[in-house]
């Protein structure tokens, strides 16, 4: 038995529909089928697979600073294309290259204080 790959993230928010918006307009992932949970929520999709869950929060949630996850990261296809797309909806964001290599990388927060990176590998 081993992990053959992260499955999805999930991140519950008071700001569901702001969150859903940030990662379909501003990011470009799909909202697809959704089993129909007693909850609020959507499903993500990339690649045809839902790799973000979001769910209403019934109360606060703690920030990342609170928590150990620090961020998490998508793998994207077009570096200059997607920072176009942050700068079009007002997204701040930190670039920079990965020493010695050849890896883009843009940080960035979600709605919610939720860290966000995106990677850039140019031999993909």
């Amino acid at each position: 038995m081993s992990i053959r790959t992260v499955d999805h993230i999930n991140i519950a928010s008071q700001k569901l529909r702001e969150t859903r918006d940030f990662f379909v307009e501003v990011l470009g992932l799909t909202e697809g089928e959704r089993p129909n949970f007693p909850f609020e929520g959507h499903w993500l999709y990339a690649g045809g697979r839902a790799v973000v869950h979001l769910q209403q929060a019934d109360g606060p949630v703690a920030g990342t600073d609170a928590t150990a996850l620090n961020h998490f990261a998508f793998e994207i296809s077009d570096f200059e294309a997607m920072v176009a797309r942050l700068e079009q909806h007002g997204v701040a964001y930190r670039a920079v290259t990965v020493p010695g290599t050849a890896i883009r990388q843009a940080f960035l927060q979600d709605p919610n204080g939720v860290r966000v990176e995106l990677n850039y590998r140019p031999s993909r």
